[in-house]
């Protein structure tokens, strides 16, 4: 596939970024902000054989379940869809059967989807199997550098869960929660603590189901190279 010392993961959480690390990809952390993960992306770009969009996603897709793994060579943002070539999307498939990943396309967001609508009305008019904020610039960044990209998300949200109003602050640069944003926002409306206490469940699940698929891919880049 590629030169493992030049593949790069993209990440827009501190939790993702420190299981990519832990598998042995380099990363950079977008906070889950679009604008400074393009920056960061098309500057990192410039330096790197494949890029890799790594992470949690929510739900498209009403079968999926936290947990369940995508691995990709497709994406969708805006009216474009994003592939690279069939040849690497054969290896991209070998591994997904490797390592019992979905394999379809992702939706490149510029904001998240909040509730079950939301997603539906997404996943009827893309076709997508998830959603995630950073796969558009990475997937962009890679054809415009004429490397090869990939996504390898895991499910936290499903399609038919909402997220509390909490979920939706912007996380700091370094791509942690701002704890006292949170905290103000929870005082203002405690009702939605059962559903943060739900969201927070299903986020640990995904993260963890991407350790052994992040060990994996990074084994079968570097037998590739």
């Amino acid at each position: 596939m590629s030169t493992l010392s030049t593949v790069l993961c993209t990440a827009g959480l501190a939790a993702e970024a420190k299981i990519a690390r832990a598998a042995g990809f380099p990363v950079i952390v977008g906070g889950g902000d679009p604008y400074r993960t393009v920056s960061l992306v098309d500057t990192a770009a410039a330096h790197a054989n494949c890029l890799i969009s790594f992470g949690i996603a929510g739900a498209l897709a009403p079968g999926l379940r936290p947990g369940d793994v995508i691995l990709s060579g497709e994406v969708i943002a805006d009216d474009e869809h994003l592939q690279v070539d069939a040849e690497f999307q054969r290896r991209i498939g070998t591994v997904a059967r490797r390592i019992r990943a979905f394999e379809g396309p992702v939706l490149g967001g510029t904001q998240i989807l909040a509730n079950e609508d939301d997603k539906a009305r997404a996943w009827r008019s893309t076709g997508a199997l998830a959603v995630d904020m950073e796969s558009a610039a990475v997937a962009r960044a890679a054809i415009a550098a004429g490397i090869p990209f990939l996504v390898l998300r895991a499910i936290a949200d499903t399609a038919n869960q909402a997220l509390p109003p909490a979920a939706l602050i912007p996380l700091s640069e370094a791509g942690t929660p701002v704890i006292t944003s949170v905290l103000f926002e929870i005082l203002r409306r405690p009702r939605q603590i059962p559903a943060l206490v739900d969201l927070a469940r299903v986020t640990r699940q995904a993260l963890a189901a991407l350790a052994v698929p992040a060990r994996a891919l990074h084994g079968a880049l570097a037998t590739a190279a």
